[in-house]
């Protein structure tokens, strides 16, 4: 009887997986509105509120210069919108932030308000991994935050699989890695021997803090910027916290 009242109900609920991106994108969490806009233009003379509360040195205004916004250590508090007064930094409310190089996380100069998102995977990697991609995941000293994310992408919600996409176990099954957290120490050496497991051509996706924070954490004596020079990413996300 179990079993078949288990069918039964699922059979009620009809399918839940979301129809993104066929259709329209699921509704940010409350407290979290996206990426941020900087126009540099509007600031006003001499005010630097926005670096004072910026608890993760994101925000930097440099003498008779305009203010400047680093996503890769920004943690989306929005301390820096609530005391721009001149509406300077703004809420976009778009999800989308996969970038392919560093410097399109810098925000504030002319023409780069927003960050540049990531173009498509060139042609030879579309044809390559577009219709079946199998990921290794690394945890490099993560929070767990991105990990919970990644392992939420296989429920029936998300179903990342109905996209070709699965997490294996072995990276010698693996068309590349998606690597979280900021490499620590401890992690280096393991993360080098799972990058070299995987076979070519591959693809690196660095999530959260890889890249994000790297090399402010360097500084510390467990952790270590050894994620650009072991394994050249490809796509990169930046950190958001944790909504609760």
């Amino acid at each position: 009887m179990f079993v078949h009242d288990t069918l039964l109900n699922r059979l009620k609920r009809g399918c839940e997986t979301m129809a993104y991106p066929a259709g329209p994108a699921p509704a940010l969490p409350d407290g979290h509105g996206g990426a941020l806009r900087v126009e540099a233009a509007k600031c006003q003379a001499g005010c630097s509120a926005c670096v004072a509360v910026c608890p993760t040195e994101a925000m930097t205004r440099p003498p008779r210069q305009p203010v400047a916004l680093d996503l890769g250590r920004c943690i989306f508090c929005a301390e820096c919108v609530k005391v721009c007064s001149a509406g300077a930094i703004t809420q976009t409310g778009d999800h989308r932030m996969a970038v392919r190089r560093r410097e399109d996380l810098k925000l504030g100069d002319a023409g780069k308000e927003q960050l540049r998102l990531a173009a498509a995977l060139g042609e030879e990697l579309r044809r390559l991994f577009g219709r079946s991609l199998k990921l290794r995941q690394v945890s490099a000293g993560g929070c767990a935050a991105c990990e919970a994310d990644t392992n939420v992408l296989g429920t029936i919600g998300w179903d990342l699989g109905r996209f070709g996409i699965q997490f294996v176990a072995s990276p010698r099954h693996a068309d590349g890695l998606l690597i979280t957290g900021p490499v620590s120490k401890n992690m280096e050496l393991a993360l080098k021997k799972t990058y070299a497991a995987v076979p070519e051509p591959k693809i690196v996706i660095a999530v959260g803090l890889v890249r994000s924070l790297a090399d402010r954490l360097s500084a510390t004596p467990r952790s270590t910027m050894a994620l650009p020079h072991c394994c050249p990413w490809t796509y990169s996300f930046p950190a958001v916290r944790p909504i609760r």
